[in-house]
């Protein structure tokens, strides 16, 4: 008992030692890419409470369409940048080729 108790703790603490960059589909269709290091709780507080962005909020409900993991928060928000400068064209195609 004590051992699945420790390795779920430390699959909790890997969890959440890994960054997320992610791309959402808001209710309008437009796009939305942002980076976590928990993914669940990020998409519960865009969909749901006043810490989603402030363009979310207004775009509810939102849908996960991309993810890529990251080892550090260096990596994804260097990631994000890239993405961020991509046209919507851009980030649909990268979109459909990562599914």
């Amino acid at each position: 008992m004590a051992d699945k108790l420790i390795f779920l703790l430390i699959q909790s603490t890997l969890k959440y030692n890994m960054y997320y960059l992610y791309i959402l589909k808001c209710k309008d269709k437009t796009l939305y890419t942002g980076i976590t290091n928990n993914l669940e709780r990020r998409i519960k507080e865009h969909n749901e409470s006043n810490k989603g962005a402030k363009y979310t909020k207004a775009r509810r409900p939102v849908k996960l369409v991309y993810l890529k993991r990251f080892k550090n928060r260096s990596g994804a928000s260097k990631e994000e940048a890239k993405i961020k400068k991509l046209s919507r064209k851009e980030k649909l195609e990268l979109i459909k080729n990562r599914s």
